[in-house]
């Protein structure tokens, strides 16, 4: 496990929004200096880059960008808190990491070109399905 997250405790709740907005830009930045040992431990250099990874992890967050509540925020940042700690503490498989926040977060099937026509339609289909 990292130095840096050895530390981490539950902090009270937040009092304000723009301290919930606060605890989700370090949220941020944990979770992007996290990335390398994340790629280090599953291997995932032949998969995706730290980049794409990054780019995950924002859309992530952006994706709950319309809560106003503190405390829906600081539930959303204690479920993200404990998700980046099962990556670090290596309580997932490669396989998982791969499939939902590779795959099946259109993290490389955006990246489909002119150099990927030859592919199915199942195929297609089965990427952009929500069992993959």
């Amino acid at each position: 496990m990292a130095h840096w997250m050895k530390n981490l405790k539950v902090q009270p709740n937040s009092t304000s929004l723009e301290e919930a907005r606060k605890r989700t830009f370090e949220f941020f930045r944990l979770a992007c200096r996290s990335i390398p040992s994340i790629m280090e431990i599953y291997n995932l250099q032949d998969v995706v880059s730290p980049s794409q990874l990054r780019s995950t992890v924002a859309s992530q967050i952006r994706k709950n960008s319309h809560v106003t509540n503190p405390k829906v925020i600081d539930m959303l940042l204690f479920k993200g808190m404990e998700e980046l700690k099962n990556f670090v503490d290596h309580a997932k498989q490669r396989h998982h990491i791969i499939g939902q926040y590779v795959v099946g977060r259109k993290g490389l099937v955006q990246d489909l070109g002119p150099k990927d026509e030859g592919i199915s339609n199942f195929l297609k289909n089965f990427y952009n399905s929500k069992y993959s």
